[in-house]
């Protein structure tokens, strides 16, 4: 009788396991009532297994069993196994990047700019919830690089008011917020993504004047040849402000040039313009001078803008660099295209490993010793299959020329580039503000305050053109300089490269034959192959 009623109280207690089972599909409100079936029916199953522990001992006794069990505990271990894999994958962001530009890696310079981070990083994507995708395998990149970087989906449509606070125009956007600062992007590109977060970090954009008015490059110029848009373009997702500055109508460089490019001058600058760029130099200014070679040998010489040059450590040849190895073959160039793969130690060049090419440019090289006190750095030098031609009647004329050391020519390697870094020799006086802010900060280390003069010189402005910033590392050797000139460190790096096109282009014809070969032909073939097949086996 007792066995019998026992039995009862199992299946009763099955029952209430199943009843809770239902409530919690049904009413998952009822929580207290759910609880107390689930624990009632417990206890009811484990009266009746402590009423059947005999029966329970001897069926696990038995051979069929014992296998059974080491089957099991066999499948335990396994599940075990990939639980724990499980676990671990989930809290590591490892993948293979298996494209040929690694485009969905992040690269040296974002990687660089997380590294940075001193707090936390909110990033806000609002985007359909259907589409948090297309964002998710990106950001998920930034947050495995950067603990400080928290990413957040918002659907506008379901959440409307946060959309209205943050003023959200369209799908796609992503806002990103640090310190009480706030910048967005309607693009989902990588470059875009973490200029944004360089905006908000900085709280503002360094501003670079290019000087006009001596046939300079234009900033703005579509030209392929000669404009600038494409530089301009890209220095703006590197949170600089492009203006144009005509020098001659004004006595001073703008107090708020965080850099100023001189790009390739036609003709000279007058004295009181190259007064102003000393001034500017002397109480902490950056330049950036880019002097191309002599078009012909009776141009006019850009003489005083070399003179500055050389005030400050900067030697510029009247010379063209050629170079005799035949690589500029493989830009569909010639000898007076110099390639460059070698970088002295330089913060501008630190990490670089790529190519850059350089269009009919000059020498320009570190002044041995220095001037007074001024001592420059070669950036970019040539390889050894180079040299710096002075026989700039011969190259005009189109022939053959050669290394002749005994009439000037230098033997390469030749430098293209110098730059130079120093304390400001006339810094601007502070002001009652500057004094107070300092103050309110008496541990802070003057020296790192200190406004620093910076320098470079470039043979050659046709590498940073429309034509030819695409090619090799062009875009990051002139991004970098820019960067290092504007004391933001932790931009210069290797920027993402572009997905490479890799489609193929036939012509008409070798799409007909590529049409008759896979219809025709491979299957005339393979009928063809099984007739033989069938032949040789009947006879």
């Amino acid at each position: 009788m007792l066995k019998r009623i026992l039995n009862w109280i199992g299946w009763v207690g099955v029952g209430l396991v199943l009843a809770a089972v239902a409530l919690l599909v049904v009413k998952p409100d009822l929580t207290t009532i759910r609880w107390w079936l689930a624990m009632a029916g417990l206890v009811c199953v484990l009266l009746y297994l402590i009423s059947q522990w005999r029966e329970i001992i001897g069926a696990f006794s038995g051979r069929s069993v014992r296998y059974g069990s080491l089957s099991l505990g066999g499948i335990l271990i396994v599940i075990g196994i990939l639980a724990g894999v499980n676990y671990v994958a989930g809290r590591q962001n490892k993948r293979w990047d298996l494209t040929a530009s690694k485009q969905f890696s992040l690269s040296d310079q974002t990687k660089r700019v997380l590294a940075d981070l001193k707090a936390p990083v909110q990033v806000k994507v609002f985007t359909r919830e259907m589409n948090t995708g297309e964002f998710r395998d990106r950001l998920q990149e930034y947050q495995g690089a950067s603990n400080q970087v928290k990413v957040e989906y918002i659907d506008p449509d379901r959440q409307r008011t946060v959309a209205n606070n943050y003023k959200i125009q369209q799908y796609g956007t992503v806002v990103v917020e640090y310190g009480g600062r706030t910048e967005r992007t309607t693009t989902n590109s990588e470059q875009e993504i973490t200029a944004a977060i360089v905006r908000a970090v900085q709280g503002g954009q360094s501003k670079v004047y290019f000087v006009q008015g001596h046939g300079e490059r234009d900033p703005t110029s579509a030209d392929e040849r000669t404009g600038y848009n494409a530089a301009s373009e890209q220095l703006k997702t590197e949170n600089f402000l492009v203006e144009p500055l005509e020098l001659a109508q004004q006595r001073d460089v703008p107090e708020d040039a965080d850099v100023v490019v001189v790009a390739g001058p036609q003709t000279d600058f007058l004295e009181p313009e190259i007064d102003a760029l000393r001034r500017y130099l002397n109480r902490g200014g950056k330049l950036l001078l880019m002097l191309d070679p002599l078009e012909r040998p009776d141009s006019a010489p850009t003489a005083n803008l070399v003179a500055l040059a050389h005030e400050w450590g900067a030697e510029v040849g009247t010379n063209i660099v050629v170079d005799a190895s035949g690589m500029g073959q493989l830009i569909g160039s010639g000898p007076e295209t110099p390639l460059a793969m070698s970088y002295p130690g330089h913060p501008i060049t630190d990490t670089f490993d790529r190519m850059t090419a350089f269009p009919l440019a000059r020498s320009v090289a570190p002044v041995s010793g220095g001037v007074d006190g001024r001592t420059a750095q070669t950036v970019v030098e040539t390889s050894e299959s180079s040299w710096a031609e002075t026989d700039l009647a011969g190259l005009g004329k189109g022939g053959e020329v050669s290394l002749d050391e005994a009439a000037g020519d230098k033997p390469g390697p030749i430098s293209l580039a110098a730059a130079l870094s120093m304390a400001a020799p006339e810094p601007a006086t502070k002001t009652d503000d500057d004094e107070a802010s300092s103050s309110n900060g008496g541990n802070a280390d003057e020296s790192a305050s200190a406004p620093q003069t910076r320098v470079v010189v470039f043979g050659d402005s046709d590498f940073a053109s429309n034509s030819v910033l695409g090619l090799q590392g062009n875009r990051d050797l002139f991004l970098n300089t820019l960067n290092w000139l504007a004391e933001q460190e932790s931009l210069i790096d290797i920027r993402p490269q572009e997905p490479d096109d890799r489609r193929i282009t036939m012509t008409a014809t070798q799409a007909n034959r590529v049409a008759w070969l896979s219809m025709l032909v491979v299957p005339v073939l393979v009928f063809a192959s099984g007739v033989y097949t069938w032949w040789r086996r009947r006879g």
